[in-house]
């Protein structure tokens, strides 16, 4: 654990205050497809994101933050080639490979931020507008409840959406099961710490 300049304590590997640290809850997880995940700026503090716990959870997962990349940064991040990377993001407006082609990806990039924030993080970088999309079938409710807002019920959030993903390409449903439990009770705990702080009516 370490100590920030303002001398409130944060955990020196989720890097939470840690009264919040949620390194107890990580479930180390050997994922087979590599996970990179392009975050936005304004998530990197959320304390009620998913995108801390999927980072230490999965064994292959990077994070970088940002809203606009330069091609040959992403194209770097990418591994040098593109050919092997698919975007996890609705088909709606799809020019590639969907899901159920027989071509899956070795790499899957994951836009962390809200519905709006990603929409515009996709418009802006127009190298991810070049990648095959892999889209989610309909999936139940996000496990988020009421503790952060969605466009609809079944908007997942980052790590549900890439943990859904990455079990249909790696066909192990029962290898991401502990991970979305981890993040069952994360939010059980985020929504109690909320309630506690909230003033009565």
């Amino acid at each position: 654990m370490t100590v920030i300049a303002s001398g409130r304590p944060r955990c020196a590997r989720c890097e939470l205050p840690a009264r919040t640290c949620l390194c107890a809850l990580v479930a180390p997880v050997r994922n087979d497809v590599d996970v990179l995940v392009l975050q936005h700026p304004d998530e990197v503090r959320e304390a009620k994101g998913s995108t801390r716990l999927l980072r230490l959870s999965l064994g292959r997962c990077r994070v970088v933050v940002g809203e606009r990349f330069e091609p040959e940064q992403l194209c770097d991040l990418l591994g040098g080639d593109v050919s092997g990377s698919a975007l996890l993001y609705p088909a709606d407006t799809v020019t590639g490979t969907l899901a159920g082609s027989k071509l899956a990806p070795s790499r899957l990039v994951v836009l962390d931020g809200t519905w709006r924030k990603s929409l515009k993080m996709l418009h802006a970088n127009p190298l991810l507008q070049t990648l095959p999309r892999w889209s989610l079938a309909a999936s139940a409710n996000t496990r988020y409840g009421t503790l952060r807002k969605a466009r609809s019920p079944t908007q997942l959030s980052t790590l549900e959406a890439t943990c859904t993903a990455l079990a249909a390409l790696e066909r192990a449903p029962a290898r991401y099961a502990p991970l979305l439990a981890a993040f069952d009770r994360f939010v059980d705990d985020r929504a109690s710490r909320a309630s506690r702080v909230r003033p009565p009516p």
